[in-house]
C-alpha cells in the first residue's frame, strides 16, 4: 500500500465504520470491524494489531495456523475461521480459532463441537445464510435454517452467535440492504426461537456494502484491502 502505513488504513476505515453507524443513528460500539487477513503476511497482522486491531479472519486452513504459530506472543488476539468449512479441517479449527462463520450443515457443527478441546471456552459460531440463493455459494437456505439452528444449539462445545451471510453484489443502496435486512428478519425469528442463545451478531457487510449492511444491524464488517491493500497471490 504506497505511502499509506496499515495503521493509517486501519483508521480510515474505523472513521468509516463510526460515520456509517452515526448516519444509522447506532451506537458507536455497535458494530466493529474484522480484518480479513487472508494472503496477508504475519508481518502486517502484526502491524494491525499494534495499531489496536484485535479480530482477524483467515480464509484458509494451513495459512492460518502458520501466521498463528508466528503471532503466538500476541496476547488478547482473536482468530475468526470465514473461509469454506469441510470435513477434514474442522479439528484444526476447533483448536485454533475462536470464532467460526461459515457452519452451513449439522454435519459440520457436530464435528467441531465434539473436537472443540475442553480447556478452551466453547467456540463462537455464526450459520452462514444463502440469502441471495446463488448456486456458487456456501450457505443455508432460510427454510432450512431454525432446523440447522437447533441442531447448533444442542451442541455444548459450541456457542451459536449469530448469522453471516454473502449476498451477490450490488451497486444500489436500497438493493444492497434487502438481503442484509433479511438475515436480520432472521436473527429476530432465531432469538425468538432460542431465547437462551446469545444471538447478538449479524456478520455481513465488505468494503463494497458496509454501510447498507449497517444500516440494517451488522455488527461485525469485514474489510481487507481497506486495511491492508491488495492481496498477494496465493502461491
Amino acid at each position: 500500500m504506497p505511502d499509506v502505513t496499515i495503521a493509517e488504513s486501519l483508521e480510515r476505515a474505523r472513521q468509516r465504520l463510526a460515520h456509517a453507524l452515526a448516519h444509522a443513528g447506532r451506537d458507536g460500539e455497535s458494530a466493529c470491524l474484522l480484518a480479513v487477513s487472508k494472503t496477508q503476511p504475519a508481518a502486517s497482522v502484526r502491524q494491525a494489531f499494534t495499531a489496536g486491531q484485535r479480530a482477524f479472519g483467515e480464509n484458509y486452513l494451513q495459512e492460518a495456523l502458520d501466521k498463528q504459530a508466528a503471532l503466538d506472543d500476541l496476547e488478547g488476539i482473536v482468530w475468526h475461521f470465514i473461509g469454506p468449512l469441510q470435513s477434514n479441517k474442522t479439528r484444526a479449527v476447533a483448536e485454533h480459532f475462536q470464532w467460526v462463520h461459515t457452519i452451513d450443515r449439522a454435519r459440520i457443527a457436530t464435528r467441531l463441537d465434539a473436537q472443540r478441546p475442553a480447556a478452551l471456552e466453547p467456540l463462537d459460531v455464526c450459520l452462514q445464510v444463502n440469502v441471495s440463493g446463488e448456486t456458487s455459494k456456501s450457505g443455508v437456505s432460510p427454510e432450512a435454517l431454525p432446523a440447522l439452528a437447533d441442531a447448533v444449539v444442542a451442541l455444548p462445545r459450541l456457542r451459536l452467535r449469530g448469522l453471516m451471510t454473502l449476498p451477490a453484489p450490488r451497486d444500489d443502496l436500497a438493493a444492497q440492504r434487502r438481503p442484509f435486512a433479511e438475515l436480520r428478519t432472521l436473527l429476530e425469528m432465531l432469538r425468538q426461537r432460542h431465547p437462551q442463545a446469545p444471538l447478538d451478531t449479524l456478520s455481513m457487510g465488505m468494503s463494497g456494502d458496509l454501510e447498507a449492511a449497517v444500516l440494517e444491524g451488522a455488527t461485525l464488517v469485514r474489510l481487507g484491502t481497506a486495511i491492508f491493500g491488495q492481496r498477494a497471490p496465493r502461491p
